[in-house]
């Protein structure tokens, strides 16, 4: 294995090929907005990976299909909010506050992760496998303290990757932990979804965040799904906008791995692993409009997406004592059918 530092001021908007082998080809760039990339390709397809911001997963093209969520955004954008770059085929939603915050919440959504700017980044490379990494120092005087390190892992051949993080408290007291792998994966009609988990596991959301606009005809629709077994069959897209949404709590009762599927076609499927003593909680999210198509199937999590406030009232916070460290994996992507 080598490591091959990665610098800001060795990108540029003309595509390099910085490193090849018999199994991979990385380049770095720039996107017209500034924005710093690298994209990892293998003989399945390709990953670009934004080293610097939050280390955004930006794309993801796999067995000749696009991974990612329909959006308005044609490249990534500088941004402080992750509404303001809503692009990405995968994010790091956290790390001390998460979700959407409610009125009396003090966060934006998904907290100061998604777009954080990386303190260093650096590949680290090997005959099968290319492993992107990174690290970012958090520190507010007179608050928290931590260490967050991403990475995201492609094997030769493989059209599944590993998306990781370890964070660990450097403060002298306890951290509130919030933390969700948010997967905004492709929006397939017809495409159906499993999982080794019971349906009765799947939670209707029934408050309505401010920010979606309900019309009748979707409150009636929301209001038959309070009853009906949970939505495995993407084929009423004109009732996905605006979006449902599904919480799963304690899913470690169930299984000690999850395993979600999505059936895309007769030969291809998504697929989202994760160990659930490391992420006890998932999120389906789905929307349907004009602007953003995507089928969230599994959003790994340590609690449900409602906020801070929302997760220290339900006793699901997770607390980090001083240098105690967390890990947690979760392996995605596209396979074929055989």
């Amino acid at each position: 294995m080598f490591t091959l530092p990665l610098y800001k001021e060795n990108f540029t908007k003309q595509r390099t090929l910085i490193a090849q082998s018999e199994h991979f080809e990385i380049h770095s760039f720039l996107y017209n907005s500034g924005v710093h990339a690298i994209e990892i390709k293998n003989a399945k397809g390709h990953l670009v990976v934004l080293p610097f911001m939050g280390q955004m997963i930006w794309d993801a093209q796999f067995l000749n299909t696009d991974l990612c969520m329909k959006n308005m955004f044609s490249e990534p954008k500088f941004a402080k909010t992750v509404v303001e770059t809503y692009g990405c085929f995968a994010f790091h939603a956290g790390m001390i506050r998460m979700g959407c915050p409610s009125p009396q919440d003090d966060h934006v959504l998904h907290g100061e992760m998604p777009c954080a700017t990386m303190d260093t980044a650096w590949l680290e490379i090997n005959d099968d496998r290319v492993v992107i990494k990174g690290s970012y120092e958090y520190v507010m005087g007179f608050g928290d303290h931590y260490l967050a390190m991403p990475s995201v892992q492609l094997n030769k051949d493989a059209s599944l990757f590993d998306i990781k993080m370890v964070v660990k408290n450097l403060a002298t007291v306890n951290m509130p932990l919030q933390y969700m792998c948010h997967i905004n994966a492709t929006y397939v009609e017809n495409a159906v979804m499993t999982q080794n988990i019971p349906d009765s596991a799947l939670m209707l959301r029934e408050t309505v965040p401010a920010h979606v606009q309900p019309t009748p005809q979707w409150l009636a629709y929301n209001e038959g799904l309070k009853t009906s077994a949970p939505i495995s069959i993407l084929d009423k897209p004109d009732m996905h906008d605006p979006e449902v949404v599904y919480c799963m709590d304690d899913i470690a009762r169930y299984t000690d791995k999850a395993v979600f599927k999505m059936q895309i076609d007769a030969d291809k499927y998504l697929q989202t692993e994760f160990d659930t003593h490391e992420f006890n909680c998932a999120t389906r999210w789905l929307l349907c409009s004009g602007d953003q198509q995507v089928a969230a199937f599994a959003l790994p999590a340590t609690c449900r997406p409602e906020g801070f406030l929302a997760a220290k009232e339900k006793g699901t916070l997770i607390y980090l004592q001083p240098n105690e460290e967390r890990c947690f994996s979760v392996r995605t992507g596209i396979c074929q059918v055989f």
